[in-house]
């Protein structure tokens, strides 16, 4: 089986943590699109979702589905995202797709944080992915410099404009076997929007395509 047939296997399975008639968190990128072509089956059954990147909204509304301004809405019955790696204790590495902040907020008002991936994702220890650090333009170098002071190896990834207008840092050479920590330290750095790093708010449930099926992992 392909990798992306297991990103639609996840996809397809977090249908079943969508309830009727309310409002879904959706995220962004590869595996995530498979969820919102499933969604698509039932655009009629839900009231609309709230997105976290401009791709995802264009997707979501090509199939008849409403997206909300988050300002509109004061909770989500799930938010469904993938991960670049996820850890035994659910914690995070998201943002390959520079779209960490707007994901970050929108879980922020889920009672239920689903993540679906491919079995590659699962690690023992966060950090072989870089982790994404989104910053204010102007603040770049000097958030970068005190990456490397707390040990860190930051490489702008050029070209790469945010929805939110900001840049992207992508940190090498961390091991993270204290995410909470980190995160916390990383987003008190002036200049910083956010980072990639969701350990404050991980996933509550997992659902994991391998070869065998899609594992549900609480």
């Amino acid at each position: 089986m392909s990798q992306d047939a297991l990103k639609k296997a996840a996809g397809w399975a977090a249908l079943d943590y969508v309830e009727p008639d309310t409002i879904i968190g959706v995220g962004t990128g590869s595996t995530v699109n498979h969820f919102i072509d499933a969604l698509g089956t039932m655009a009629d059954q839900i009231k609309g979702a709230v997105s976290s990147s401009e791709a995802s909204t264009e997707r979501l509304k090509a199939l008849g589905i409403e997206v909300f301004d988050m300002n509109s809405v004061s909770e989500l019955s799930v938010y469904v995202d993938g991960a670049d790696e996820i850890n035994a204790k659910m914690e995070m590495i998201k943002g390959g797709g520079a779209a960490l902040t707007r994901e970050k907020i929108v879980a922020s008002i889920a009672k239920k944080f689903v993540c679906i991936a491919d079995e590659s994702k699962l690690v023992d220890i966060l950090g072989q992915f870089p982790l994404p650090v989104e910053v204010i333009p102007m603040s770049r170098s000097a958030v970068a410099r005190e990456i490397v002071r707390m040990g860190g190896d930051p490489v702008y990834r050029e070209g790469c404009i945010t929805d939110n207008g900001c840049q992207i840092i992508d940190v090498w050479g961390w091991n993270i076997d204290a995410a909470k920590d980190l995160e916390n330290k990383l987003n008190n750095i002036v200049g910083v929007v956010t980072n990639g790093l969701f350990a404050q708010r991980g996933a509550d449930v997992l659902l994991l395509a391998s070869e065998d099926g899609v594992k549900t992992i609480k």
